[in-house]
């Protein structure tokens, strides 16, 4: 069966989509993939599969028979380890990259009708690769579920800079940019297909919006955006972060624009964050929530992460410009404490559909009034974390400080005493920072957070051993142990680190 001419000058991205297949993506097969490719003329399949820079790496394939097809869903390929991961040795880094169907998407970019697949990492004896980040991240889900018997979920928010020409015409005020709108943002519209693209990928899109940062530099416009997915299982959640990073790179590679996910971009302007929020289901319903309050399980949790924030940000925050990022008044967190509603800290209990009160048919006197439950909706965000982290070990981080806030004796009582109700940031209440813990200020004091806290993600056989090993040589390899002195009257070299981490993540 030849497949190579149908449906020639399509582009991939046009309007075709696997929603045709009418199955959640979980039951895709690899007959429906086989049928979807040959009753759509798809000339191209390209594996992807996150290395360990964080970035999406490609292996593509002309799907010139029915034969060849099978082959390739049926066996994956082979990849070279050693050239993807730094902890993969050179005389044994043959691996296989096996594609997960469930993750098919059809390629918006290619010019030849393509599918795209995420991949999973296998070694030789046919067994999933334990030092993989997806697979770590498995491994994490399962062990917080056999520890507390509920699910850990999560999603994220992506902020991310457009980069364009000046424009003149209805200039934005600087550093107010948050949900403005055009013509006083001038890349909205690129949101609008970075939303649309996202959606017919099969990720699970909440909204997006311009954000706080926005400024001109060298007669360029930097223009902040931020898009936000709903709240799902774990690797789900990993998933669809990766493929919006490659998604909204390319998108802006097609218009001629730049774009960056780096932490921090010039002095006093906001930096990106990939804030991520989590939930925790009991029996299908969100357990932080009882009676439209917070509970015990979501204050527990909480006192994980209190616990272990400063080493979580191994996982969350892996360049020094990351740390140019976590300091005082630049929407970004310093201080290791929570608070509702409260956007200077570390942990922010968001506001939650809770009160049990019909707005809607408030403002809107034809609706009839229904009793309303939004507890579903109730999230507990980490706000530290930015691009520079592989999201994959930074969701499994954030499983792992949950599930020990349930293996805590002193879990309450930790909470109570890192919960505060006041901008941490303000003079007055400088007394209470100064009781609590500061985050990291380097790459090097994560590094030594992470060897003093090595058991707690190790247990239960989560994060191996040579994992940590590598990624705390890896952030002690920047040599950045007292960076901020170092680049505080040095603004030349803030900007070239800055460049040399410009496209992190």
């Amino acid at each position: 069966m030849d497949i190579t001419h149908r449906c020639q000058g399509q582009r991939g991205g046009d309007a075709l989509t696997l929603r045709q297949l009418n199955k959640h993506p979980n039951a895709f097969t690899k007959k429906d993939i086989r049928e979807f490719v040959v009753n759509n003329g798809i000339r191209m399949l390209n594996f992807y599969y996150p290395g360990g820079d964080g970035r999406l790496k490609s292996l593509n394939f002309a799907v010139s028979d029915a034969d060849y097809l099978e082959q390739i869903l049926s066996h994956g390929e082979r990849v070279d380890g050693s050239n993807l991961f730094s902890f993969v040795e050179v005389g044994s880094s043959d691996l296989y990259v096996v594609p997960r169907f469930r993750t098919a998407f059809v390629d918006p970019f290619a010019e030849l009708p393509t599918l795209g697949l995420l991949c999973s990492y296998y070694t030789k004896d046919g067994e999933p690769l334990e030092i993989a980040p997806e697979q770590i991240l498995r491994k994490a889900a399962a062990s917080f579920t056999a520890v507390t018997g509920m699910e850990f979920q999560a999603m994220g928010e992506l902020e991310y800079y457009v980069i364009g020409d000046r424009d003149p015409l209805f200039p934005a005020t600087d550093q107010k940019g948050y949900h403005e709108s055009a013509p006083f943002t001038k890349f909205e519209g690129f949101r609008r297909e970075a939303l649309h693209l996202l959606a017919n990928a099969g990720c699970a899109v909440k909204y997006g919006h311009s954000e706080v940062g926005n400024f001109t530099l060298e007669d360029k416009i930097y223009e902040q955006g931020e898009i936000e997915f709903l709240t799902t299982n774990l690797e789900d959640a990993a998933n669809q972060i990766v493929i919006a990073k490659w998604i909204i790179r390319n998108l802006a590679y097609r218009h001629g624009l730049d774009v960056t996910f780096a932490p921090k971009i010039t002095a006093g302007k906001a930096g990106n964050g990939m804030h991520i929020h989590t939930r925790i289901m009991k029996d299908g319903v969100n357990g932080m929530v009882t009676d439209g309050r917070l509970n015990d399980i979501a204050k527990i949790a909480i006192a994980g992460y209190m616990r272990c924030a400063r080493s979580l940000t191994a996982f969350g925050n892996r360049n020094p410009v990351s740390y140019l990022r976590l300091v005082p008044h630049q929407e970004a967190p310093t201080t290791v404490c929570w608070g509702d509603r409260n956007r200077s800290v570390l942990v922010r209990v968001p506001l939650g559909w809770t009160a049990g009160v019909d707005m809607v048919a408030r403002e809107n006197p034809l609706e009839t009034s229904a009793d309303m439950d939004g507890s579903q909706k109730q999230t507990v965000e980490f706000r530290c974390p930015d691009c520079s982290a592989d999201v994959y070990l930074l969701l499994a981080g954030l499983a792992v400080a949950a599930r020990h806030g349930f293996e805590m004796q002193d879990a309450l009582d930790l909470a109570q005493q890192t919960y505060v109700d006041v901008n941490i940031f303000q003079d007055e209440h400088k007394d209470k920072a100064a009781a609590l813990d500061s985050l990291p200020a380097s790459c090097w004091e994560s590094a030594e957070m992470l060897d003093q806290q090595r058991e707690i993600y190790e247990r239960h056989g989560v994060f191996p051993p040579h994992i940590i090993d590598s990624i705390i040589r890896e952030l002690r390899r920047f040599g950045d142990k007292d960076i901020r002195a170092e680049l505080a009257d040095d603004p030349a070299k803030v900007t070239d680190l800055v460049r040399k981490h410009y496209h992190c993540g």
